[in-house]
């Protein structure tokens, strides 16, 4: 058998060939920040309304819709259908977040927020509401731009109030590197308790040494329960100090019926005091004397005296310079039998 050549490779060539990575020559400092193409939390809010309610709630529906670049739309609910339907919705939408207005008789004003589909959810009503149209502020601020959140210190006294501040954290927070979004901070959303109640503020950071400008909307929102579940389910909290707008609008008329029921108690009680019987009855002469008369009738009175008084006295004139000799020869007799009757008396 023939022998087999002895291979001539040596040990350098058998070790693997490192590839040489060139950096650029020359780097600008001014470029921009690559994304990242992952989006990690992918939560999305739906905001619509149901059927009733009136122009003014959905202007401040729309501008919630263009604060908060990560909402999505759906058409008017119909108010005939359970509320738990819209679970439903949210998830055809692949939302794991809802803003909910309700209206009913064309001047209340309800919101729900609720994580979907396992809750919890809550339920306001709405008072004192200002669109950004109505306010026209001066402030403004970039389209889709992520907002600050900034809470009261008064959230973290009782539990319920924690629990609303998380689902509005979770609701009105824009997810990081979310695609419809700018990749910075330009307002802040207030929320603070006062009396009970919910204060909601937008302002635009004008400055870095933290200058603020309101932008609007403005609204107040007055806890009313907090369920469990989504739309529904066990309460966990309500409201004891909550007045329904019906049993207020019910107080208002109660305390105007009873200004008008004391007045009607006044004259009665007048009519009461003032005596009766024969002799409290006025003569019809005394009516007459007593009898008030108005300030043109006192006028008309005085002109007519004063008239006939000047009459005489002109007509008297008149016959002093008709017959000028006759009041002489009335003088000269006067003053002759006055000096008769001296001489008489000596």
């Amino acid at each position: 058998m023939a022998k087999r050549k002895k291979s001539t490779i040596t040990p350098e060539s058998k070790d693997t060939k490192i590839e040489e990575v060139t950096l650029p020559l020359v780097r600008t400092s001014d470029e921009p920040v690559t994304k990242k193409a992952k989006w990690v939390n992918k939560q999305r809010v739906l905001v619509f309304a149901a059927r009733g309610i009136t122009q003014r709630d959905r202007h401040l529906m729309v501008d919630l819709r263009d604060m908060m670049p990560h909402s999505k739309t759906e058409s008017k609910f119909e108010r005939k259908d359970p509320l738990f339907v819209i679970n439903e919705i949210c998830e055809m939408k692949n939302c794991s977040k809802c803003i909910f207005f309700e209206g009913r008789k064309k001047q209340d004003l309800f919101l729900w927020l609720a994580d979907v589909p396992k809750g919890p959810s809550a339920k306001f009503y709405i008072e004192n509401v200002h669109t950004m149209k109505e306010l026209k502020m001066t402030g403004n601020c970039l389209k889709g731009t992520r907002p600050l959140l900034s809470f009261d210190s008064s959230f973290d006294t009782h539990p319920h109030w924690s629990l609303l501040k998380e689902l509005m954290t979770q609701i009105f927070s824009t997810p990081k590197n979310h695609p419809k979004s700018q990749p910075f901070f330009d307002h802040v959303f207030t929320f603070t308790i006062i009396e009970n109640r919910i204060w909601f503020r937008n302002f635009q950071i004008l400055e870095e040494d933290g200058q603020l400008a309101e932008i609007g909307p403005r609204f107040v929102l007055n806890p009313i329960k907090v369920f469990d579940g989504s739309f529904g389910g066990e309460t966990i909290w309500e409201n004891p100090s909550y007045v329904t707008p019906n049993a207020y609008r019910r107080m208002l008329n109660l305390q105007t019926g009873l200004k008008y029921r004391q007045k009607i108690e006044q004259k009665l009680l007048l009519a009461a005091r003032q005596p009766t019987g024969d002799l409290c009855d006025l003569d019809p002469l005394d009516e007459e004397i007593f009898e008030d008369k108005n300030a043109t009738k006192i006028v008309k009175e005085v002109m007519n005296n004063l008239g006939e008084g000047g009459k005489k006295k002109k007509k008297e004139k008149k016959k002093k310079m008709k017959n000028p000799k006759a009041n002489g020869k009335k003088r000269a007799g006067a003053i002759f039998n006055e000096i008769l009757g001296d001489s008489d008396d000596e």
